[in-house]
């Protein structure tokens, strides 16, 4: 049997980066090797997309255009990075998958879910995450946290609030429409609270399904 698949969702400012290491640590305590990883990136190939698509001097960019580049770069992190890992017994987190495709370009952009999943399905193969941890904060809290540091701001951040509006509202649509596949959190409580919930929720549903590769190694 593979390695547990975890994937952090959410919109603009809601921790992801920060909950990513505390989960990496604590899958470690329990035992397992882990990848984490991100979209767009996780290869020298989507880390050149991710340049493109989250630049603020970046030419304007269609949805449609976007939603075929990450299908590429989510394609080549499937095949060269996350499969190869799950497959070897290492547990992969990975902040944001095919959910932020659905929430982004489909629920702020407006594309039709019908015309975004085949495509997000040939991208992966069909892989889905064995849990899916959506922080979620109101977009209020979340673009200033994101504006704090203009240094870090990227072309997303500067959308119009209604867009980033659209997002958060996809996101808890996608996640209390598949309770069973989800974990929302509140993203707005301090660190050590949202991790501790994560690391209990991912505890109770995620890792009783699988065997640690080399029990007793921790």
């Amino acid at each position: 049997m593979r390695a547990p698949f975890i994937t952090l969702e959410g919109p603009e400012g809601a921790g992801k980066s920060v909950q990513a290491a505390f989960l990496v640590s604590f899958l470690e305590e329990q035992g397992w090797d882990v990848l984490r990883t991100r979209e767009p990136g996780g290869t020298g190939f989507g880390d050149a997309l991710r340049e493109i698509l989250l630049g603020t001097d970046s030419v304007a960019i269609l949805p449609e255009a976007e939603v075929l580049l990450l299908a590429a770069g989510r394609a080549q992190h499937v095949r060269a990075r996350i499969l190869p890992a799950l497959d070897a017994g290492v547990a992969v987190v990975c902040d944001r998958f095919v959910d932020s495709t659905l929430a982004y370009q489909g629920g702020g952009h407006g594309i039709p879910l019908e015309q975004l999943l085949p495509i997000q399905k040939f991208a992966t193969g069909g892989l889905e995450p064995d849990l899916r941890i959506l922080l979620d904060v109101p977009v209020d809290i979340g673009l200033r946290r994101r504006h704090a540091d203009p240094s870090l701001v990227n072309r997303i951040d500067l959308a119009s609030r209604e867009f980033h509006e659209r997002v958060r509202a996809t996101f808890l649509h996608l996640a209390k429409a598949n309770p069973e596949g989800w974990s929302i959190i509140d993203g707005r409580e301090d660190v050590a609270t949202v991790a501790r919930k994560m690391h209990t929720d991912v505890q109770r549903r995620v890792l009783g399904r699988f065997a640690v590769p080399n029990p007793g190694v921790v």
